[in-house]
């Protein structure tokens, strides 16, 4: 069995509260349908977890095009989703 170091467990734990306190500002922003900041939190919410990916790499690099990935996903997401003030929810039928 393979000794814990204090130190990766601490930030493992520190990056962890992080992410989750960073998912509930994308999500508040999906949900008032402001895109850049949507987008900024969801770069933010990919590099904070994606310290398993540096773990399992050992390659940082590959960070950046996750987080790059995401800020557009959802940057282009609440672009093509956007719904005029009063306007029906996405995916209503028409009545």
């Amino acid at each position: 069995m393979a000794a814990i170091d204090p130190l990766t467990a601490g930030a493992v734990f520190v990056a962890t509260a992080a992410t989750d306190a960073v998912y509930v500002m994308f999500t508040s922003a999906v949900v008032a349908r402001k895109r850049m900041p949507a987008a900024t939190w969801s770069a933010i919410w990919y590099l904070l977890s994606s310290y398993a990916v540096i773990s399992y790499t050992e390659n940082a690099f590959y960070v950046a095009f996750a987080a790059i990935g995401s800020w557009v996903g959802a940057y282009a997401s609440l672009t093509f989703l956007h719904r005029p003030p009063g306007g029906p929810p996405v995916g209503a039928s028409p009545e």
